[in-house]
């Protein structure tokens, strides 16, 4: 899949200068331009197309919200600010995520993360459904069904595949793996751990149970599995 281009808008320079080391960290994504207002980022959307923007509230001349209501047909929007209580007015205008600064990197990449999968999801529609992936083992390519995989576990450039079957350590990092598996039926607990949603026995706020094994959950993931289980 191509990369998620985005655009930063955003009046303050250090914050600015933090999205775009981050966003220069994540393989997948394209930084495009950085606007200090809203105006200006309103005349490059006449003319170019974007997959998200990096959308400070207290801009000059147009405030955040205001520009994202005139948008006809917004890209994924990642709202970054020091002010909490715009959240619930974000999420009605179908933001992606809100990220509040200081923005840890952790918290940056679930959110750019959200949006990788909803383009995945997207491309996948109309196309069969995979329902398997084939990963390589001392030279053979074994075939793993994603229904029968109950977590998967970070070794540094390996990952651990734990299934009903069987254990398999390919040569894959955990955000390949987390880019290969369904987004509706694995979910990123933690920054080693991705875990099938239907296989979770039990949680609690710091951990979940997979296959009688505890893995924990992150810090930065925990409103996933709240959300889950809301």
């Amino acid at each position: 899949m191509s990369k998620v281009t985005c655009i930063i808008i955003e009046d303050e320079p250090l914050a600015v200068k933090v999205l775009v080391n981050y966003i220069t960290k994540v393989p997948f994504m394209d930084l495009k331009a950085t606007f200090r207002d809203a105006i200006q980022a309103t005349e490059y959307l006449h003319t170019n197309t974007i997959d998200l923007i990096f959308l400070d509230i207290h801009l000059p001349k147009l405030k955040g919200m205001a520009f994202l209501r005139t948008l006809h047909q917004p890209p994924a929007i990642i709202i970054t600010t020091a002010f909490h209580q715009y959240a619930v007015e974000g999420f009605t205008l179908s933001v992606t995520d809100y990220l509040l600064k200081p923005i840890e990197f952790e918290r940056f990449l679930i959110a750019v993360n959200k949006v990788k999968a909803e383009r995945s999801a997207h491309a996948l529609e109309g196309q069969e459904v995979k329902d398997c992936f084939f990963v390589s083992i001392q030279k053979r390519k074994v075939k793993i069904s994603f229904p029968e995989i109950l977590y998967v576990e970070s070794q540094r450039e390996y990952v651990k595949i734990v299934t009903t079957r069987n254990t398999f350590i390919p040569k894959m990092t955990i955000t390949e793996m987390e880019a290969t598996l369904p987004n509706n039926q694995f979910k990123r607990i933690h920054r080693s751990y991705l875990v099938s949603i239907s296989k979770i026995e039990s949680y609690s706020a710091d951990m979940v149970e997979v296959g009688g094994k505890a893995i924990p959950i992150g810090r930065g993931y925990k409103k996933v599995i709240e959300e889950l289980f809301q």
